[in-house]
């Protein structure tokens, strides 16, 4: 298995630069998991294929605005800082741009206070120390950070959040929730699809390429993430009663099956709070998951790596090429699929 392996080529006319209005009007492909016909669908149809005793499972994280603008102390220099995981209240991993800011290097942020450079994490990677918690001034010093591929300016932040997110810490969305209407949601409650949540704060790292040739050398970051005692009781409850545990998400697969890597024999998944590294290449046995609900990924990240983990590399590559020719939009901001 090399990197390669999962590479596609995209026209760059197929990213989506905007989302489409309302959210649930972006389209659907169905692809069976076992094989059978591709079918297609608006995301306002996935009740159609959802049924009574499913349990669909969201990621409830909230995005911050976590780019910050600032400048180094006593020089003046500019300085770019982007939170990427939290440590503690004031203590956050984080990208720095700007020249010499190594171990014990001090920043003044604009409309916000003093940090300090704590550690060098490798590359542009820094642990900074800010001298307040950061959530006191943040909303007031902070911009939405937007993947680097799309290049519109978006007109209400609130379309970079899903319906349902609470939970802040995040530096990019989890975006298969981001087709989601609260009407289609309480849709989905009528007809009897159980809702479940739990939380993940999205990094930076989870969307870039891998670069190295072989997947298993790359190195992913940990991140956050919490699935709470309800949660696991209702996807317990699904498995013993013939439902499917339908997933929004990577996100939202990653924290299930690593709650799944701690259960017993029996049960699907246990109650579990922590930093997972868990990285899922073809191969991986899923305990916890029965579908998914997730995006159009970039050529040769490891998110392309987990939906091929799921449903087959040649499987995923050929959904994609028919993506292409029947022009869905792709990435953050794109189409959905459903895999079950």
């Amino acid at each position: 298995m090399k990197t390669a392996d999962f590479d596609y080529h995209l026209p760059e006319e197929c990213i989506a630069q905007a989302p489409v209005e309302p959210r649930d009007a972006s389209r659907l492909l169905v692809l069976p998991r076992e094989g059978g016909e591709i079918s297609h669908a608006v995301f306002n149809q996935l009740g159609e294929y959802l049924h009574p005793g499913d349990v669909l499972v969201l990621n409830q994280t909230r995005v911050i605005p976590a780019r910050l603008a600032g400048r180094k102390i006593p020089s003046g220099g500019r300085v770019e800082i982007l939170l990427l995981s939290r440590r503690d209240a004031e203590t956050w991993e984080a990208l720095v741009g700007g020249k010499g800011l190594v171990s014990g290097k001090w920043v003044e942020v604009e409309h916000g206070p003093r940090a300090q450079i704590l550690a060098d994490l490798g590359g542009s990677r820094r642990l900074v120390h800010f001298e307040l918690p950061v959530e006191s001034w943040l909303p007031g010093a902070g911009v939405m950070p937007l993947p680097p591929y799309i290049k519109q300016a978006l007109h209400d932040p609130e379309r970079y959040q899903t319906v349902y997110a609470s939970q802040s810490g995040s530096a990019a969305a989890p975006t298969a929730g981001l087709h989601f209407t609260p009407h289609l949601l309480q849709q989905l409650e009528q007809q009897g699809v159980r809702l479940a949540w739990v939380t993940l704060h999205v990094g930076l790292d989870t969307f870039l390429p891998v670069t190295e040739q072989e997947p298993q050398e790359h190195q992913i970051h940990s991140e956050w993430c919490q699935v709470p005692a309800q949660t696991a009781c209702l996807v317990n409850e699904a498995q013993r009663n013939g439902g499917r545990v339908v997933a929004v998400g990577t996100t939202s697969v990653r924290s299930l099956e690593s709650a799944a890597q701690a259960a017993p024999p029996g049960k699907r998944v246990v109650e579990y709070a922590g930093s997972t590294g868990l990285f899922i290449l073809p191969g991986y046995q899923f305990r916890a998951i029965d579908a998914m609900i997730t995006n159009f990924h970039l050529p040769k990240s490891t998110l392309i790596m987990m939906v091929s983990a799921f449903a087959g590399r040649e499987r995923i590559l050929s959904a994609y090429q028919a993506a292409v020719a029947l022009g869905y939009r792709f990435y953050s901001f794109g189409d959905a699929m459903l895999i079950q």
